[in-house]
């Protein structure tokens, strides 16, 4: 029987998305010699707000070039790209999905940043760091493919340093009613663990961290994905796009989880913790 874990890695898994991407950046211009971190910025931060968000949540965390950052379920790197370029902090990105982590290996190798952020394939619920390895940690759109958070955000205060941050930008269940799969981060309920915001808060509270800010982001997600459904009805998909990374049925996917927006079902909620 195949695991939860094998499960989302393989939700998330392409099979050829290096040559997809570079296929992208072709088609605007570019190759492996010219490579910019903007150029990557339609696609390489798969969660709700992209970039804005990112932004968002790197304002709160009082990054610096002396930190460390610990980047759970890190994707194909962008996230963690940007906090290092713009901070000039070390990241530690790590993802479930091997083709992921290769795609954001070599990424980072292409712009230039390998000096400063490395990927590794690792299980969020079994991290392999020493105590008090981190000074900082994010967690963006990762914990719906989390059944345990308990023991996810226990983990993560271990490796996080005293006064260390932690920064959670997750969808949640905000309201009752099912929502409609497939959506970004799974094709069925199998491996959907939507939790509500008060989940969240035990779990880091009895982990030993205390919540410094909360806020759902329910109106700037409902925008951010009529944008993107209003730029691919007007011109179709742009050759570096989040379709790439959801597939086929992309258009399900965003329709899905704008519906559970509307509806109020869920709801990026961004979480800025302080481990005690």
């Amino acid at each position: 029987m195949m695991t939860v874990e094998r499960e989302v890695a393989q939700h998330y898994s392409h099979g050829s998305l290096e040559a997809a991407i570079l296929t992208g950046l072709n088609a605007m211009g570019r190759n492996r010699s010219n490579v910019t971190p903007e150029d990557l910025a339609g696609i390489d931060e798969f969660h709700i707000g992209g970039h804005e968000a990112t932004a968002d949540v790197a304002d709160h965390l009082n990054l610096d070039a002396g930190g460390v950052l610990l980047d759970i379920g890190s994707g194909i790197g962008g996230a963690a790209r940007f906090f290092a370029r713009r901070y000039g902090c070390r990241v530690v990105g790590i993802d479930l999905t091997p083709e992921y982590v290769e795609v954001a290996t070599s990424l980072t190798q292409l712009v230039g940043l390998s000096d400063q952020v490395e990927f590794q394939v690792v299980n969020a619920l079994d991290l392999p760091f020493g105590d008090e390895s981190f000074d900082r940690a994010t967690l963006l759109h990762v914990g719906m493919n989390i059944p345990d958070k308990q023991r996810l955000c226990a983990g993560v205060h271990r490796v996080l340093k005293p006064e260390g941050l932690f920064a959670i930008y997750d969808v949640m269940q905000t309201g009752d009613g099912e929502i409609t799969f497939p959506v970004p981060w799974a094709a069925t309920k199998a491996t959907s663990f939507l939790e509500r915001p008060e989940t969240y808060r035990q779990a880091l509270l009895d982990a030993g961290f205390e919540i410094v800010s909360e806020r759902a982001r329910r109106e700037f997600a409902i925008e951010f994905f009529q944008r993107m459904r209003a730029r691919m009805a007007e011109s179709g998909p742009p050759p570096l796009g989040l379709h790439i990374l959801m597939g086929q049925d992309a258009p399900t996917k965003i329709a899905n989880m704008l519906a559970g927006l509307e509806q109020g079902l869920i709801a990026p909620v961004e979480m800025i913790c302080r481990r005690l």
